[in-house]
């Protein structure tokens, strides 16, 4: 049976196969707005020694096939994932789709006999050329891999690094590298790329990273590396288990005028800890005095629950900060502040890009809404729906996009179309910049000496 349980936003997937927001299975509900909330796709960033993926993307016919849900059970999960999509998705005309020609087509191909690999396949496909490019059908293996994601529990053998495709310049870009693992053992360090692996090209045919980096544990992987402004080299790494949660990476930078400027780098709201990250990290830099600025980095944000969004922004702002709106009506966004070491007040710039998604970019937008941040970087994409997740009997669940945002002091502005637009431009370009020569960071320590 379904059972809606959280929301979530979200928009790229790392090779694991899941997204970036996690739920618990339940009894049969209506859905309902709740604050109980990850994306997702499918996947919040992980580190998992292979890239993003966009996860309303259909993926490749299955080659293992198993026949263990019957044919009723295929019609049944089939009907009611129909069913949810008529009456709660968020764009009542399905976008200009046949809603009862998709339920004809579909049945059909269901009683013809479909494998469950098969059936899975085609429930996320069905949902895929919906167009919204955000909702998404996640099989039992999928959702078991979500949920691990949302509890921090990363779990897979491998080097530990958490990367992105670069396909105009064939390589992948390191973006954070996990405390403790092989990688940071052989000195790799975020926008390090790695050009090859194993001699062979480290991007698919479709320009995301391949899963050659994981395998055996105790076997080794030669790769080669590139940083910024220097010569490629190879380093050879020996593969082991990589557990534990992802980072959110900080320091106390220093202005060109001297001042103390804190840097912080939010990687997603799918894993259930960051919130409590970036607590931990703004007491850091503020234990040896108060900060003179704040940028938050917000650049590779791919979206997550809204438990992880509210945990976060009420560290930064609040009240009531904007509207979730949908075809019964909307439901406001409160935020209850917390102040760690000056963060309700301290000048804030977050940091944006072509990868801020989802709930990455309501967080920007909001702080930017209420007064609260500079905006530096990129427009971002313009995909902020509200997921919500519906749980199958199977174990299967389904993420529709169900809302869209409204901010609360400009309820005109529809970030969906625009995206989040910076007050200050800079390109986003990891795998070209060192952070000392990052033109965002550069950009934001000039803002905060301009000020």
């Amino acid at each position: 049976m379904r059972s809606p349980r959280k929301h979530m936003l979200l928009a790229a997937a790392a090779a694991l196969l899941l997204a970036c927001q996690t739920v618990m299975g339940g009894l049969p509900a209506t859905p309902t707005p709740t604050a109980t909330s990850q994306t997702a796709p499918t996947l919040p960033p992980t580190a998992t020694d292979s890239g993003l993926q966009p996860v309303a993307t259909v993926a490749p016919t299955p080659t293992v096939e198993t026949y263990d849900l019957p044919r009723e059970q295929q019609q049944a999960i089939f009907q009611e994932l129909w069913e949810i999509i008529r009456d709660e998705y968020l764009y009542p005309d399905f976008n200009g789709l046949d809603w009862d020609a998709i339920h004809v087509e579909y049945s059909d191909r269901i009683a013809a006999g479909l494998s469950d690999q098969a059936f899975y396949f085609a429930m996320d496909e069905m949902i895929f050329r919906l167009g919204d490019e955000h909702s998404v059908f996640l099989s039992p293996e999928m959702v078991a891999a979500e949920e691990a994601a949302y509890a921090g529990s990363l779990d897979y053998v491998g080097i530990g690094i958490y990367l992105g495709g670069v396909p105009e310049r064939q390589r992948a870009v390191i973006y954070m590298v996990i405390p403790g693992s092989p990688a940071e053992a052989a000195g790799l360090k975020a926008r390090d790329s790695i050009l090859t692996v194993n001699g062979e090209p480290v991007l698919d045919e479709l320009g995301y990273p391949t899963d050659t980096l994981r395998g055996p544990e105790g076997t080794d992987v030669t790769i080669e590396v590139q940083t910024p402004g220097e010569a490629p080299r190879e380093i050879t790494i020996t593969r082991r288990r990589i557990t534990g949660g992802l980072p959110v990476p900080y320091e106390v930078l220093t202005s060109p005028d001297g001042q103390r400027i804190g840097y912080l780098l939010i990687p997603t709201f799918s894993d259930g800890n960051i919130d409590k990250l970036v607590n931990d990290a703004l007491l850091a830099m503020t234990a040896n005095g108060p900060l003179d600025g704040l940028i938050v980095d917000d650049r590779l944000n791919d979206g997550g629950f809204d438990t992880e969004l509210r945990g976060t922004l009420r560290l930064f702002t609040d009240g009531i900060v904007g509207y979730f709106v949908n075809r019964q009506g909307r439901e406001h966004l409160n935020v209850n502040a917390r102040d760690v070491g000056g963060s309700q007040t301290v000048p804030l710039v977050v940091l944006v890009g072509p990868e801020t998604y989802s709930y990455g970019e309501v967080f920007a937008g909001v702080l930017a809404d209420q007064g609260r941040a500079t905006i530096i970087g990129e427009t971002t994409e313009g995909n902020v729906e509200t997921l919500w997740g519906f749980d199958f009997e199977d174990g299967s669940r389904a993420w529709i996009a169900h809302d869209t945002f409204e901010p609360a002091n400009h309820p005109d502005a529809d970030w969906e179309a625009t995206g989040i637009v910076p007050d200050i431009l800079a390109p986003s370009e990891w795998d070209l910049h060192t952070q000392a020569d990052d033109p965002g960071i550069l950009a934001a320590l000039a803002f905060f000496d301009g000020q």
